[in-house]
């Protein structure tokens, strides 16, 4: 990763990357057509990382992107990885040759929804996607995750792993990340202003 002059905008070498960190707003979801215009809101913000740091090559968006804060379960905003939530992110990371990292409540016929995390790359291929293993118990509705912890080739081969929130305040989740050999993770977080919480 680059961290050198320009606020970390410029590559230091040729393997190294840029990540940007969305700070977005957070809509009030519980219709498909709130959930529509939330993932509209997050597809024109990857254009607008792409035209504004042309060296970007990863763009994160913070967990519960399109879902906003009710935590509802309502399974009409329920997404599925073959949605057309999904296909929006694909197409915008694919329109703008970038990666990205978002964040879905994913339907799940075990019981509760998952709370997941997906990564695109910057052809519109997902190439990863982690459910939250730790829900914020009792404040989170969410089911356990069950897919460990896998790692991925990130923006120029870089091993990476993905973890969610609540699953950081466990260092088993880095360890493990490590002994799949990740050399970075991809770790959005929600920090609750209203509430100084995260």
């Amino acid at each position: 990763m680059s961290g050198s002059g320009l606020g970390g905008l410029n590559k230091s070498s040729p393997d190294s990357i840029v990540i940007g960190l969305c700070q977005s707003q957070l809509f009030d979801v519980r219709t498909p057509e709130q959930l529509k215009h939330a993932v509209d809101h997050v597809c024109n913000l990857v254009g607008k990382a792409r035209r504004s740091y042309a060296l970007m090559d990863f763009i994160v968006f913070p967990e519960y992107c399109i879902h906003g804060l009710t935590m509802s379960t309502d399974d009409s905003i329920m997404c599925t990885l073959e949605g057309p939530e999904v296909q929006a992110f694909k197409r915008a990371c694919k329109s703008n040759t970038i990666w990205g990292c978002f964040s879905i409540m994913e339907r799940n016929e075990l019981g509760m929804p998952w709370n997941t995390g997906i990564v695109i790359n910057a052809e519109g291929e997902l190439v990863n996607y982690y459910r939250k293993m730790h829900p914020w118990i009792p404040v989170e509705p969410w089911y356990p995750g069950n897919r460990g912890i896998p790692t991925f080739a990130g923006p120029n081969g870089i091993t990476m792993a993905h973890i969610i929130c609540h699953d950081g305040q466990f260092p088993e989740m880095v360890s493990f990340a490590m002994f799949g050999h990740a050399t970075a993770i991809s770790f959005p977080v929600l920090a609750d202003a209203v509430n100084n919480r995260l």
